[in-house]
């Protein structure tokens, strides 16, 4: 079911507005992202901080995504040689948009709160 309250302030927000709208999140750093990696099961390596750097500039470039599906589209894209979905479901097995976002410090997309999204069950 669609969130009409990201739909409204996704629509409201401009996309030269996408750096603004991230200094609003919750600070992140490195440091917390292992922290809340670690409580999830994860050690973050190289590879799992690539995709997580990846998720924070596309944010940034972007601003947030319309839906799910269209930020795995491009995490797939931008990973085809290492295995694609494959090997970003191997990294973060509760899904790579949802987990990834999560420990990226960035909303997730609407369309995400489908527990059977992006997730490996």
């Amino acid at each position: 079911m669609l969130d009409i309250n990201k739909l409204v302030a996704a629509e409201s927000m401009a996309p030269c507005d996408a750096d603004a709208f991230l200094n609003d999140l919750e600070p992140w750093s490195e440091d917390r992202a292992r922290k809340a990696a670690h409580e999830e099961g994860i050690g973050l390596t190289d590879a799992h901080m690539d995709v997580i750097c990846y998720l924070r500039d596309h944010f940034a470039e972007c601003g947030p995504e319309t839906n799910a599906r269209s930020l795995l589209r491009s995490l797939e894209e931008a990973y085809i040689e290492q295995g694609g979905r494959k090997y970003l479901y191997q990294l973060f097995p509760r899904g790579p948009v949802t987990q990834g976002c999560r420990l990226a410090g960035l909303p997730t997309p609407a369309g995400n709160a489908d527990l059977s999204f992006g997730t490996s069950h």
